[in-house]
């Protein structure tokens, strides 16, 4: 693809995700689809009450408007990108779901644990069964920054939607603060982008910088103060389609540096709660950790700039390390 091709691509959906974030909010207002904070959470946290949530609907219905258009204007169509769409829409509708019972329905819980693994699991297997048709499919699995691999053979479907199912919560337990999940994700995606085109891979190329361009999109309203929140149906999504790309670019070990942030959320989640249960103590004043810092005295704007710097600086060196050294 040329860069005018690429540029056209980014101008058409940066305006295009803005376009539907201003169609899509004060839909969202007058539907009454606000957000219900915790209790438990930070006590600044209890003005965002009321703000719209189901915001991922503003880059999901960019992103997917977006691949399809241009994936037939620029004859970029493939299995890769089939792929890429049907988890991001199979995770987006597992989310959309989940925060519509929460916010229509007044169900707190939303969808149970169970019903929402059931569903990740049974869009991970199609995406399996999709990814053998691809030239890119392989079994073994790269360590970073050397040249051996570790070959899953039969039980690579397992790795798939255990890295699939793992990434999509990593990304909903990150989703918190303003603008925190649209910074990192854009930076991920960027990272994305720089490997795939370097490695030739023009599907993935295309649709990272779709995806990183349309959360630029969302950051003018997601930004704090946010004018609305991503919700499940966002961050789910997202998060399917970032452990996708990683497992098309058989880098998904390196996903672990590129989304360090996401695996610091997760990890301080899994500490807290096993630490809580042995022991009867936390480690941290509140999971996930950006919260912690939060109740330690932290503006919200300084843990997100902070998050997004660490999201930028792991990155970066995922990315130099791979493609240059």
């Amino acid at each position: 693809m040329s860069t005018v091709q690429n540029l056209t691509i980014v101008i058409a959906t940066l305006a295009l995700t803005i376009v539907i974030g201003y169609a899509i909010i004060p839909i969202l207002h007058k539907m009454k689809f606000g957000q219900t904070i915790r209790e438990e959470g930070p006590k600044a946290h209890q003005q965002k009450a009321g703000t719209p949530t189901m915001g991922g609907l503003i880059f999901f219905a960019s992103i997917t408007i977006s691949t399809l258009i241009f994936s037939f204007l620029y004859d970029v169509w493939s299995t890769e990108v089939w792929i890429m769409l049907i988890v991001f829409i199979g995770y987006g509708l597992i989310g959309f779901l989940d925060d519509f019972i929460i916010v229509v329905m007044k169900r707190n819980l939303g969808l149970t644990s169970l019903q929402k693994l059931i569903a990740q699991i049974v869009v991970g297997v199609i995406a399996y069964f999709l990814l053998r048709q691809s030239e890119y499919f392989d079994t073994a699995i790269a360590i970073p920054f050397t040249s051996w691999t570790i070959d899953l053979g039969i039980f690579y479907v397992v790795f798939l939607v255990f890295w699939l199912v793992g990434f999509s919560n990593a990304i909903n337990l990150t989703d918190g603060l303003d603008g925190l999940v649209g910074g990192t994700t854009f930076f991920t995606f960027t990272a994305f982008a720089w490997i795939a085109y370097a490695a030739d891979v023009v599907s993935v190329t295309f649709v990272s910088i779709i995806t990183a361009t349309a959360m630029i999109g969302f950051l003018y309203f997601n930004r704090k103060p946010a004018k609305v929140f991503m919700g499940d149906t966002g961050s789910l999504a997202l998060g399917g389609l970032i452990a996708t790309i990683s497992i098309l670019l058989k880098i998904e070990l390196l996903l672990l540096l590129i989304g360090l942030i996401y695996v610091i959320e997760t990890l301080s989640v899994i500490i807290q709660v096993i630490s809580f249960k042995t022991t009867g103590k936390r480690v941290f004043k509140m999971s996930p950790i950006h919260h912690h810092f939060e109740l330690s005295g932290w503006s919200e704007w300084r843990v997100v700039l902070t998050f997004w710097f660490v999201s930028f600086i792991s990155a970066l060196i995922a990315v130099l390390l791979e493609v240059y050294v």
